[in-house]
C-alpha cells in the first residue's frame, strides 16, 4: 500500500512548488523520479532545478544517460524507475496509473488547467482503493491545507 497526496495547485506554480517537496524527499533519505508531461517541459525543469534559488541547487538528472542509476532525483517522461526511487511524482499533466514499487506517490496538478482537474479527479477514484490517499490544497498565502 502506497501513500498518494494528491497537491492542487492554485496560488503557487510548480517551479515553485515542486523543489521544496523534492528538497524535503531528499532530506528523509529518499530517491525521487519525477514524471513529467513532455521532454520539453522536463528539460525546463531541468534548468530550473538547477537555478531556482541563488545559494544552492537541487542534485538531479535528465533520464537517459549512463548515470541514471546514481541520481537522488531523476526527470523523466516515461513509465520506468531507473534510479530505484521510492517516490514518484508526476507533474505537468503526466497521471498517475499505479502506485506499485513506491512509497510514497506525489501527484501535483492545476487548479487553473480544467482538463488537469477532471484527470486528477479520474485518477484519485482509480488510486483511492487500496492506498493511503489525501488531497492537499494551496491557501490564499501559498500554504498547504489537507482537504481530505
Amino acid at each position: 500500500m502506497a501513500e498518494v497526496l494528491f497537491y492542487h495547485l492554485e496560488v503557487r506554480p510548480l517551479e515553485s512548488v515542486l523543489p521544496q517537496l523534492l528538497e524535503k524527499t531528499l532530506e528523509r533519505g529518499w530517491r525521487a523520479v519525477v514524471e513529467v508531461g513532455s521532454s520539453e517541459r522536463a528539460e525546463a525543469l531541468d534548468t530550473h532545478l538547477w537555478t531556482y534559488r541563488d545559494d544552492s541547487f537541487l542534485a538531479h538528472g535528465l533520464a537517459g544517460g549512463e548515470a541514471d542509476k546514481h541520481q537522488p532525483v531523476l526527470l523523466t517522461t516515461g513509465e520506468d524507475n531507473p534510479n530505484g526511487a521510492t517516490v514518484r511524482f508526476f507533474v505537468d499533466r503526466a497521471v498517475p496509473r499505479s502506485t506499485q514499487g513506491y512509497q510514497r506517490v506525489v501527484y501535483m496538478f492545476s487548479g487553473l488547467d480544467s482538463e488537469a482537474v477532471a484527470e486528477a479527479r479520474q485518477a484519485w477514484r482509480a488510486l483511492r482503493d487500496g492506498n493511503t490517499v489525501t488531497y492537499w490544497q494551496q491557501e490564499a498565502d501559498g500554504r498547504w491545507v489537507k482537504k481530505a
